[in-house]
């Protein structure tokens, strides 16, 4: 991991059917509470975590409920990006996702990357 930087980027491709959706968004709410930056880069099934009324779908025990992790970590200032072609392909829309997620290719991944940011992927 990049200290220098303090940020993390989390790319998460399993959806409600995972219980790996909620370990990230888990480990990425502690990384929140660490003092970094964090950025979540949501990609294939993972799209639906973010889908208005997804997130209630799934709920990985003893963990917080997948609604309250992806909340939290807004709240704090935890950054969501979705992939536009696996946004597309489900035929939604920025209006189905949750307030607050962008809708953005992977550049802006890649720039955090290229900064310095350590990844983690689920």
């Amino acid at each position: 991991m990049t200290a220098e930087t303090g940020k993390l980027v989390i790319v998460v491709t399993r959806g409600i059917d995972s219980e790996l959706s909620s370990v990230a968004f888990t480990i990425a709410n502690g990384a929140l509470s660490a003092g970094m930056k964090v950025s979540l880069f949501l990609t294939s099934t993972a799209i639906d975590l973010v889908r208005k009324g997804g997130q209630t779908m799934t709920q990985v025990a003893p963990l917080e409920p997948l609604a309250a992790l992806i909340s939290s970590f807004q709240d704090r200032g935890g950054v969501i990006w979705a992939c536009p072609p696996c946004v597309a392909s489900r035929g939604y829309r920025q209006s189905d996702l949750l307030d607050g997620v962008v809708v953005i290719g992977a550049s802006a991944m890649f720039e955090e990357i290229r900064t310095g940011a350590a990844t983690l992927s689920f």
